[in-house]
């Protein structure tokens, strides 16, 4: 058996951050790993700059209800549950993640928390566990599974390493050249292609005695 392991943002649903930096038109909010590897360095650094700007957890909320996923992304993830056990494993939120994973019907999803106080400030972030993405696919592939791993960031190239095939969606220029070991997907019907490709061929290396 086969697992697919998804990136979010990025790759099914726009950068959060950056479309909330749109509305708020602060634009040090629209750096995301694609710019920053190092991630608590980044989310130290967001919930500052909130902090600065008396912005609260429902703000953020509020932008995420007016997004949806990317254009095709429903019907792609209806396409890969068909084939494929699939997991999203992302660096995201449960607190922002959820209305959009209602317009995704649901895929399985593991992420972090935040922390908010009383007055609905965010005044921490809870990492489920350190480089969780990395960890799942390992634990997946420890109970016997084969697994294929899609990213666009820094922070989904552990995993892509880890799993039995990486590919790369729409990655930015700067991770391309990092990481060149992974081929580009730059749409869905090129990460079809690509994730069909990658099962034939760990399933040949199975069934090689």
């Amino acid at each position: 058996m086969q697992i697919v392991c998804l990136d979010l943002e990025g790759v099914l649903v726009p950068e959060i951050w950056i479309e909330f930096s749109k509305r708020t038109a602060i634009p040090e909010l629209s750096r995301t790993t694609r710019d920053e590897p190092d991630y608590d360095k980044l989310m130290r650094g967001r919930i500052e700059i909130l902090e600065r700007n008396k912005l609260k957890l429902s703000d953020i909320q509020a932008v995420i209800a007016q997004m949806g996923p990317l254009p095709g992304a429903p019907e792609f993830v209806a396409w890969l549950r068909e084939r494929f056990q699939v997991v999203i494993l992302s660096d995201t939120f449960y607190e922002f993640a959820m209305p959009l994973m209602r317009q995704l019907g649901w895929p399985t999803l593991f992420c972090h928390r935040l922390e908010a106080d009383a007055s609905g400030r965010v005044v921490n972030y809870h990492l489920r566990m350190p480089d969780q993405k990395r960890a799942s696919v390992a634990a997946f592939k420890a109970i016997n599974f084969r697994t294929i791993a899609a990213g666009d960031s820094y922070n989904d190239t552990s995993m892509l390493k880890e799993a039995d095939a990486g590919i790369f969606f729409r990655p930015p220029v700067n991770v391309i050249a990092k990481f060149p070991q992974f081929p580009v997907t730059r749409d869905y019907g090129e990460l079809q292609a690509a994730i069909l490709e990658a099962s034939a061929r760990i399933a040949e290396v199975a069934e090689t005695p």
